[in-house]
Protein backbone atom coordinates (compact mmCIF):
# COMPACT_ATOMS: atom_id res chain seq x y z
CA UNK A 1 0.00 0.00 0.00
CA UNK A 2 1.09 3.57 -0.70
CA UNK A 3 2.52 5.26 2.40
CA UNK A 4 0.53 8.27 3.62
CA UNK A 5 2.77 11.38 3.91
CA UNK A 6 3.02 12.96 7.37
CA UNK A 7 2.80 16.77 7.05
CA UNK A 8 2.99 19.53 9.67
CA UNK A 9 1.00 22.72 9.10
CA UNK A 10 2.75 25.42 11.14
CA UNK A 11 0.32 28.15 10.07
CA UNK A 12 -1.40 30.59 12.42
CA UNK A 13 -5.12 30.12 12.97
CA UNK A 14 -5.48 33.51 14.69
CA UNK A 15 -5.80 35.55 11.45
CA UNK A 16 -8.20 35.28 8.56
CA UNK A 17 -5.32 34.88 6.08
CA UNK A 18 -3.92 31.84 7.89
CA UNK A 19 -7.36 30.25 8.08
CA UNK A 20 -7.82 30.86 4.35
CA UNK A 21 -4.47 29.16 3.64
CA UNK A 22 -5.58 26.14 5.64
CA UNK A 23 -8.82 25.91 3.63
CA UNK A 24 -6.76 25.85 0.44
CA UNK A 25 -4.50 23.09 1.83
CA UNK A 26 -7.61 21.15 2.78
CA UNK A 27 -8.92 21.43 -0.80
CA UNK A 28 -5.67 20.02 -2.18
CA UNK A 29 -5.52 17.15 0.33
CA UNK A 30 -9.16 16.27 -0.40
CA UNK A 31 -8.38 16.02 -4.10
CA UNK A 32 -4.89 14.47 -3.99
CA UNK A 33 -4.40 13.00 -0.49
CA UNK A 34 -4.69 11.48 1.92
CA UNK A 35 -2.11 13.11 4.18
CA UNK A 36 -1.62 12.58 7.90
CA UNK A 37 -1.72 16.20 9.07
CA UNK A 38 -0.53 17.85 12.27
CA UNK A 39 -2.29 21.14 13.06
CA UNK A 40 -2.88 23.14 16.24
CA UNK A 41 -4.29 26.53 17.20
CA UNK A 42 -1.44 28.98 16.66
CA UNK A 43 -0.59 32.67 16.40
CA UNK A 44 2.12 34.05 14.12
CA UNK A 45 4.57 34.37 17.03
CA UNK A 46 3.87 30.92 18.55
CA UNK A 47 6.93 28.88 19.50
CA UNK A 48 7.92 25.80 17.48
CA UNK A 49 6.15 22.70 18.85
CA UNK A 50 8.58 20.78 21.13
CA UNK A 51 8.22 17.50 19.19
CA UNK A 52 9.47 19.12 15.96
CA UNK A 53 13.14 18.60 17.00
CA UNK A 54 12.79 14.79 16.85
CA UNK A 55 10.02 14.53 14.27
CA UNK A 56 10.42 11.98 11.45
CA UNK A 57 7.76 13.37 9.12
CA UNK A 58 7.77 14.07 5.39
CA UNK A 59 7.03 17.76 4.84
CA UNK A 60 6.16 21.12 6.39
CA UNK A 61 4.05 24.10 5.34
CA UNK A 62 5.12 27.02 7.52
CA UNK A 63 4.48 30.69 8.25
CA UNK A 64 7.69 31.53 10.07
CA UNK A 65 7.15 34.45 12.43
CA UNK A 66 10.64 34.34 13.96
CA UNK A 67 14.15 33.15 13.21
CA UNK A 68 13.66 30.54 15.95
CA UNK A 69 10.72 29.14 13.98
CA UNK A 70 12.66 29.14 10.69
CA UNK A 71 15.62 27.41 12.37
CA UNK A 72 13.37 24.71 13.82
CA UNK A 73 11.95 23.95 10.37
CA UNK A 74 15.46 23.81 8.89
CA UNK A 75 16.57 21.38 11.61
CA UNK A 76 13.60 19.10 10.89
CA UNK A 77 15.44 18.21 7.68
CA UNK A 78 12.36 17.62 5.50
CA UNK A 79 10.95 19.42 2.42
CA UNK A 80 9.28 22.67 3.47
CA UNK A 81 7.42 25.54 1.83
CA UNK A 82 7.36 29.04 3.34
CA UNK A 83 4.07 30.96 3.18
CA UNK A 84 5.22 34.22 4.77
CA UNK A 85 7.33 36.70 2.83
CA UNK A 86 10.03 37.55 5.33
CA UNK A 87 13.57 38.78 5.87
CA UNK A 88 14.35 35.67 7.93
CA UNK A 89 17.20 33.43 6.80
CA UNK A 90 16.01 30.08 5.44
CA UNK A 91 16.35 28.04 2.21
CA UNK A 92 12.68 27.27 1.55
CA UNK A 93 10.70 28.12 -1.61
CA UNK A 94 8.01 30.74 -1.13
CA UNK A 95 4.36 30.85 -2.23
CA UNK A 96 2.38 33.99 -1.46
CA UNK A 97 0.72 37.24 -2.43
CA UNK A 98 1.81 39.32 -5.42
CA UNK A 99 2.21 42.55 -3.45
CA UNK A 100 3.25 44.50 -6.56
CA UNK A 101 -0.14 43.77 -8.12
CA UNK A 102 -1.83 44.57 -4.80
CA UNK A 103 -0.51 48.15 -4.61
CA UNK A 104 -1.46 48.76 -8.23
CA UNK A 105 -4.96 47.39 -7.66
CA UNK A 106 -5.65 49.83 -4.80
CA UNK A 107 -4.32 52.76 -6.84
CA UNK A 108 -6.55 51.89 -9.79
CA UNK A 109 -9.56 51.52 -7.48
CA UNK A 110 -9.10 55.07 -6.18
CA UNK A 111 -8.22 56.56 -9.57
CA UNK A 112 -11.36 55.06 -11.10
CA UNK A 113 -13.40 56.85 -8.44
CA UNK A 114 -12.05 60.19 -9.61
CA UNK A 115 -9.62 61.02 -6.80
CA UNK A 116 -6.80 63.46 -7.57
CA UNK A 117 -5.15 63.60 -4.12
CA UNK A 118 -3.63 60.50 -2.52
CA UNK A 119 -1.90 59.26 0.60
CA UNK A 120 -0.43 56.00 1.89
CA UNK A 121 -0.05 54.85 5.50
CA UNK A 122 2.54 52.11 5.88
CA UNK A 123 5.12 50.11 7.81
CA UNK A 124 8.62 49.31 6.58
CA UNK A 125 9.30 46.33 8.84
CA UNK A 126 8.84 43.84 5.98
CA UNK A 127 9.65 43.94 2.27
CA UNK A 128 6.05 43.17 1.33
CA UNK A 129 4.86 46.39 3.03
CA UNK A 130 7.35 48.33 0.90
CA UNK A 131 6.22 46.55 -2.27
CA UNK A 132 2.56 47.47 -1.61
CA UNK A 133 3.50 51.08 -0.87
CA UNK A 134 5.93 51.51 -3.76
CA UNK A 135 3.62 50.07 -6.41
CA UNK A 136 0.71 52.15 -5.13
CA UNK A 137 2.87 55.28 -5.39
CA UNK A 138 4.27 54.27 -8.80
CA UNK A 139 0.79 53.72 -10.28
CA UNK A 140 -0.47 57.06 -8.93
CA UNK A 141 2.60 58.91 -10.23
CA UNK A 142 2.27 57.32 -13.67
CA UNK A 143 -1.28 58.74 -13.75
CA UNK A 144 0.20 62.21 -13.15
CA UNK A 145 -0.50 62.73 -9.43
CA UNK A 146 1.49 62.93 -6.19
CA UNK A 147 1.22 60.82 -3.03
CA UNK A 148 1.65 61.92 0.59
CA UNK A 149 3.33 59.28 2.74
CA UNK A 150 3.01 58.66 6.48
CA UNK A 151 4.72 55.85 8.42
CA UNK A 152 3.31 54.13 11.49
CA UNK A 153 4.78 55.44 14.72
CA UNK A 154 7.25 52.96 16.19
CA UNK A 155 7.14 50.95 12.92
CA UNK A 156 4.89 48.28 14.40
CA UNK A 157 1.28 47.11 14.38
CA UNK A 158 1.45 47.17 18.19
CA UNK A 159 2.02 50.82 19.10
CA UNK A 160 3.50 51.61 22.50
CA UNK A 161 1.64 54.95 22.69
CA UNK A 162 -1.84 54.50 21.20
CA UNK A 163 -3.16 58.01 21.91
CA UNK A 164 0.02 59.70 20.71
CA UNK A 165 0.00 57.66 17.51
CA UNK A 166 -3.64 58.51 16.76
CA UNK A 167 -3.16 62.22 17.44
CA UNK A 168 -0.14 62.26 15.11
CA UNK A 169 -2.15 60.43 12.44
CA UNK A 170 -5.07 62.87 12.84
CA UNK A 171 -2.72 65.83 12.30
CA UNK A 172 -1.44 64.27 9.05
CA UNK A 173 -4.99 63.68 7.82
CA UNK A 174 -5.98 67.27 8.61
CA UNK A 175 -3.15 68.63 6.46
CA UNK A 176 -4.03 66.55 3.37
CA UNK A 177 -5.93 68.19 0.48
CA UNK A 178 -9.50 66.90 0.18
CA UNK A 179 -11.05 64.74 -1.10
CA UNK A 180 -8.20 62.24 -0.74
CA UNK A 181 -7.85 58.54 -1.53
CA UNK A 182 -5.84 56.60 1.05
CA UNK A 183 -4.20 53.19 1.08
CA UNK A 184 -3.48 51.52 4.43
CA UNK A 185 -0.91 48.74 4.08
CA UNK A 186 -2.89 46.45 6.44
CA UNK A 187 -6.49 46.27 7.63
CA UNK A 188 -5.26 47.06 11.15
CA UNK A 189 -3.77 50.32 9.87
CA UNK A 190 -6.97 51.02 7.94
CA UNK A 191 -8.88 50.65 11.21
CA UNK A 192 -6.52 53.19 12.80
CA UNK A 193 -6.97 55.58 9.87
CA UNK A 194 -10.75 55.50 10.27
CA UNK A 195 -10.42 56.24 13.99
CA UNK A 196 -8.05 59.13 13.27
CA UNK A 197 -10.47 60.53 10.67
CA UNK A 198 -13.18 60.55 13.32
CA UNK A 199 -10.87 62.38 15.76
CA UNK A 200 -9.89 64.93 13.10
CA UNK A 201 -13.45 65.55 11.89
CA UNK A 202 -12.62 64.19 8.42
CA UNK A 203 -15.71 62.55 6.91
CA UNK A 204 -15.40 59.10 5.32
CA UNK A 205 -15.76 58.50 2.41
CA UNK A 206 -16.74 62.07 1.37
CA UNK A 207 -13.42 63.71 2.34
CA UNK A 208 -11.21 60.61 2.71
CA UNK A 209 -11.75 57.22 1.06
CA UNK A 210 -9.75 54.39 2.66
CA UNK A 211 -8.76 50.93 1.40
CA UNK A 212 -7.02 48.34 3.58
CA UNK A 213 -5.21 45.11 2.79
CA UNK A 214 -6.06 41.46 3.64
CA UNK A 215 -9.86 41.73 3.98
CA UNK A 216 -9.99 40.48 7.55
CA UNK A 217 -13.77 40.54 7.89
CA UNK A 218 -13.74 41.01 11.67
CA UNK A 219 -11.65 44.18 11.44
CA UNK A 220 -13.31 45.45 8.25
CA UNK A 221 -16.84 45.12 9.60
CA UNK A 222 -15.96 46.40 13.09
CA UNK A 223 -14.70 49.62 11.52
CA UNK A 224 -16.96 52.69 11.31
CA UNK A 225 -17.73 52.94 8.47
CA UNK A 226 -16.91 49.38 7.26
CA UNK A 227 -13.51 49.21 5.59
CA UNK A 228 -12.92 48.38 1.91
CA UNK A 229 -10.05 45.93 1.49
CA UNK A 230 -8.05 43.73 -0.89
CA UNK A 231 -8.49 39.95 -0.37
CA UNK A 232 -5.30 37.89 -0.66
CA UNK A 233 -6.71 34.84 -2.52
CA UNK A 234 -5.53 32.81 0.46
CA UNK A 235 -7.25 29.57 -0.54
CA UNK A 236 -5.50 29.57 -3.93
CA UNK A 237 -2.15 30.23 -2.24
CA UNK A 238 -2.71 27.40 0.25
CA UNK A 239 -3.68 25.04 -2.56
CA UNK A 240 -0.59 25.88 -4.67
CA UNK A 241 1.71 25.59 -1.64
CA UNK A 242 0.33 22.14 -0.85
CA UNK A 243 0.77 21.10 -4.49
CA UNK A 244 4.40 22.30 -4.43
CA UNK A 245 5.13 20.45 -1.18
CA UNK A 246 3.60 17.28 -2.63
CA UNK A 247 5.97 17.50 -5.61
CA UNK A 248 8.94 18.11 -3.33
CA UNK A 249 8.04 15.14 -1.10
CA UNK A 250 8.00 13.03 -4.28
CA UNK A 251 11.63 14.01 -4.91
CA UNK A 252 11.23 16.87 -7.39
CA UNK A 253 13.46 19.93 -7.09
CA UNK A 254 11.94 23.09 -5.58
CA UNK A 255 11.50 26.17 -7.82
CA UNK A 256 14.33 28.69 -7.86
CA UNK A 257 11.98 31.69 -7.85
CA UNK A 258 9.06 32.63 -5.57
CA UNK A 259 5.53 31.78 -6.70
CA UNK A 260 3.28 34.85 -6.54
CA UNK A 261 -0.53 34.69 -6.65
CA UNK A 262 -2.41 37.84 -7.69
CA UNK A 263 -4.92 39.15 -5.11
CA UNK A 264 -8.67 39.08 -5.73
CA UNK A 265 -10.77 42.11 -6.61
CA UNK A 266 -11.24 44.71 -3.89
CA UNK A 267 -14.22 44.18 -1.59
CA UNK A 268 -15.82 47.63 -1.67
CA UNK A 269 -17.42 48.69 1.58
CA UNK A 270 -18.58 52.09 2.75
CA UNK A 271 -15.07 53.51 3.41
CA UNK A 272 -14.39 53.91 -0.35
CA UNK A 273 -17.85 53.59 -1.87
CA UNK A 274 -17.95 57.04 -3.45
CA UNK A 275 -17.30 58.83 -6.72
CA UNK A 276 -14.95 61.75 -5.99
CA UNK A 277 -16.13 64.03 -8.79
CA UNK A 278 -17.06 67.64 -8.06
CA UNK A 279 -19.38 67.84 -11.08
CA UNK A 280 -22.56 66.47 -9.45
CA UNK A 281 -24.28 65.47 -12.70
CA UNK A 282 -21.25 63.54 -13.95
CA UNK A 283 -20.80 61.96 -10.49
CA UNK A 284 -24.41 60.76 -10.70
CA UNK A 285 -23.83 59.41 -14.21
CA UNK A 286 -20.70 57.51 -13.17
CA UNK A 287 -22.46 56.12 -10.10
CA UNK A 288 -25.34 54.94 -12.31
CA UNK A 289 -22.91 53.21 -14.69
CA UNK A 290 -21.14 51.41 -11.85
CA UNK A 291 -24.41 50.23 -10.36
CA UNK A 292 -26.02 49.09 -13.63
CA UNK A 293 -23.13 48.66 -16.10
CA UNK A 294 -23.54 44.87 -16.28
CA UNK A 295 -27.27 45.05 -16.96
CA UNK A 296 -27.02 45.82 -20.67
CA UNK A 297 -27.50 49.59 -20.30
CA UNK A 298 -26.78 52.13 -23.05
CA UNK A 299 -25.95 55.84 -23.06
CA UNK A 300 -29.67 56.49 -23.51
CA UNK A 301 -30.33 54.87 -20.12
CA UNK A 302 -27.74 57.14 -18.50
CA UNK A 303 -29.48 60.20 -19.95
CA UNK A 304 -32.76 59.09 -18.38
CA UNK A 305 -31.05 59.03 -14.97
CA UNK A 306 -29.16 62.30 -15.56
CA UNK A 307 -31.25 64.78 -17.58
CA UNK A 308 -28.53 66.57 -19.56
CA UNK A 309 -27.75 66.60 -23.26
CA UNK A 310 -25.78 63.75 -24.78
CA UNK A 311 -23.09 66.12 -26.08
CA UNK A 312 -22.64 67.64 -22.59
CA UNK A 313 -22.41 64.17 -21.01
CA UNK A 314 -19.81 63.06 -23.57
CA UNK A 315 -17.71 66.21 -23.28
CA UNK A 316 -17.71 66.46 -19.50
CA UNK A 317 -17.00 62.74 -18.93
CA UNK A 318 -14.08 62.85 -21.34
CA UNK A 319 -12.73 65.93 -19.57
CA UNK A 320 -13.07 64.43 -16.05
CA UNK A 321 -12.42 60.69 -16.60
CA UNK A 322 -10.62 60.71 -19.92
CA UNK A 323 -13.15 58.35 -21.52
CA UNK A 324 -16.64 58.40 -23.00
CA UNK A 325 -19.81 57.09 -21.31
CA UNK A 326 -19.80 54.09 -23.65
CA UNK A 327 -16.15 53.35 -22.80
CA UNK A 328 -16.95 53.55 -19.08
CA UNK A 329 -19.77 51.02 -19.49
CA UNK A 330 -17.43 48.72 -21.41
CA UNK A 331 -14.76 49.07 -18.70
CA UNK A 332 -17.21 47.99 -15.99
CA UNK A 333 -18.33 45.03 -18.13
CA UNK A 334 -14.80 43.88 -18.95
CA UNK A 335 -13.74 44.07 -15.30
CA UNK A 336 -16.70 41.83 -14.46
CA UNK A 337 -15.64 39.42 -17.22
CA UNK A 338 -12.09 39.24 -15.79
CA UNK A 339 -13.42 38.43 -12.32
CA UNK A 340 -15.75 35.70 -13.61
CA UNK A 341 -13.02 34.15 -15.77
CA UNK A 342 -10.56 33.96 -12.86
CA UNK A 343 -12.99 32.93 -10.12
CA UNK A 344 -15.63 30.73 -11.78
CA UNK A 345 -16.08 27.89 -14.25
CA UNK A 346 -18.96 29.60 -16.06
CA UNK A 347 -19.15 29.22 -19.84
CA UNK A 348 -18.50 32.18 -22.15
CA UNK A 349 -22.23 32.49 -22.81
CA UNK A 350 -23.00 32.62 -19.09
CA UNK A 351 -20.23 35.16 -18.47
CA UNK A 352 -21.47 37.34 -21.32
CA UNK A 353 -24.98 37.31 -19.89
CA UNK A 354 -23.81 38.21 -16.37
CA UNK A 355 -21.63 41.03 -17.69
CA UNK A 356 -24.45 42.52 -19.76
CA UNK A 357 -23.30 41.53 -23.25
CA UNK A 358 -25.95 40.45 -25.75
CA UNK A 359 -23.52 38.38 -27.84
CA UNK A 360 -20.61 36.30 -26.43
CA UNK A 361 -18.72 36.82 -29.71
CA UNK A 362 -18.74 40.59 -29.23
CA UNK A 363 -17.53 40.18 -25.63
CA UNK A 364 -14.65 37.93 -26.74
CA UNK A 365 -13.64 40.33 -29.51
CA UNK A 366 -13.66 43.33 -27.18
CA UNK A 367 -11.68 41.41 -24.57
CA UNK A 368 -9.05 40.39 -27.12
CA UNK A 369 -8.67 43.94 -28.45
CA UNK A 370 -8.17 45.28 -24.93
CA UNK A 371 -5.82 42.63 -23.52
CA UNK A 372 -4.25 41.03 -26.59
CA UNK A 373 -5.48 37.56 -25.60
CA UNK A 374 -8.69 35.58 -25.71
CA UNK A 375 -10.84 35.14 -22.59
CA UNK A 376 -9.88 31.44 -22.61
CA UNK A 377 -6.17 32.31 -22.60
CA UNK A 378 -6.72 34.77 -19.76
CA UNK A 379 -8.56 32.13 -17.72
CA UNK A 380 -5.80 29.55 -18.23
CA UNK A 381 -3.09 32.04 -17.22
CA UNK A 382 -5.07 33.16 -14.16
CA UNK A 383 -5.50 29.53 -13.06
CA UNK A 384 -1.81 28.80 -13.69
CA UNK A 385 -0.76 31.78 -11.54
Amino acid sequence: MKRVPHVALLIETSRSYGRGLLRGVRQYVTQHGPWSVFIELRSLDSKPPPWLRRWKGDGILTRSGSQEMANAVIQAGVPAVELRATRLRHPFPFVGVDNHALGRKVAEHLLERGFRHFGVYDLDTEDYFKQRRDNFIQTICEAGYEVSHHGAQGRTERPAQWERQQDDLARWLTRLPKPVGLMACTDQMGFWLLDACSRAGVTVPEEAAIVGVENDETLCNMALPPLSSVPFNAERIGYEAAALLDRMMAGKAPPTKPIFIEPLEIVTRQSSDIVAIEDEEIATAVRFIRQHGCEGITVRDILKAVPISRSSLERRMRMILGRSPKAEIARIQINRVKTLLAESDLSMSEIAERAGFTYPQYMCGLFRRKFGKTPGDYRRQARTR
